[in-house]
């Protein structure tokens, strides 16, 4: 049996930034080592990417708010009964580390790729389909058949300012993943749920499991008052469309 497909979906702003940012973080890590230079250049579109997103002026004040928010609900848990002081203190230190890496950054999240004029160069060709081809960007082209290790080099150097971001991200995210609430299994009437938050725990992501192996997904929306899933059928050749049947699956809220 193929394993369940997870979905998740954030519910404030803030996560919804997060979620995409790590899902970003993990895609340049995953083609930045590679020897390829094709690969390099979907590690150099990803990061355009990153620093597009990370442009936003008020990015390191989320994060250190977010950092600080984790802070405040682990001293507030710190005294109650069975919770493991030697892991609580662990995670406690790395929130602190996060922390402080996010606040010495002197410059905005993503500064030294974001004004690299060589970067900058191959982001502005890359609006245009297929305009970062060899012939428009033959400085690009050049850099890109040198060896792994000069690329390298010159990833790494665009990479610094970013992973403070990077860590404090996938560690907050680590956390509400990992505070979850037990997973429930709900039904869907005729294909549709829907959910009344609590307002003192809001939370911060849901996420809807479903069997890899069938031929539904959830279309998930939400804010942090209500949510709400409709199931869709998968159709060769034509659009999907709302399931009209009884859908069980499990449902996950991330609390912390």
């Amino acid at each position: 049996m193929a394993p369940p497909t997870v979905f998740e979906h954030p519910l404030n702003e803030r996560v919804r930034t997060f979620l995409r940012l790590e899902h970003l973080f993990e895609k340049v890590d995953y083609f930045m080592p590679q020897y390829d230079p094709w690969a390099t250049r979907v590690a150099v579109e990803v990061l355009i990417d990153i620093t597009a997103v990370t442009a936003r002026s008020d990015l390191k004040t989320e994060i250190a708010k977010e950092l600080d928010r984790n802070l405040a609900a682990l001293e507030r848990i710190a005294n109650q009964p069975r919770v493991d002081s030697g892991t609580l203190e662990r995670v406690f230190k790395d929130l602190e580390c996060a922390l402080a890496s996010i606040v010495s950054l002197t410059s905005q999240i993503g500064q030294t790729a974001r004004k690299d004029e060589f970067l900058k160069g191959v982001a502005q060709r890359s609006t245009i389909p297929e305009g970062a081809c060899c012939f428009d960007l033959p400085q690009y082209h050049h850099w890109l058949v040198q060896s792994p290790e000069r690329r390298q080099s010159r990833l790494d150097h665009w990479l610094p300012d970013l992973r403070p971001a990077d860590s404090a991200i996938r560690l907050m995210l680590s956390l509400a993943s990992g505070s979850a609430t037990p997973p429930r299994q709900v039904t869907a009437v005729r294909g549709f749920f829907q959910e009344t938050l609590d307002l003192q725990a809001p939370a911060q992501m849901v996420r809807v499991a479903l069997p890899g192996s069938g031929s539904l997904y959830p279309e998930i929306s939400g804010h942090k008052n209500r949510f709400s899933t409709r199931f869709m059928t998968i159709e060769l050749r034509v659009r999907p469309t709302p399931t009209p049947t009884d859908v069980e699956f499990r449902l996950t809220c991330c609390v912390f």
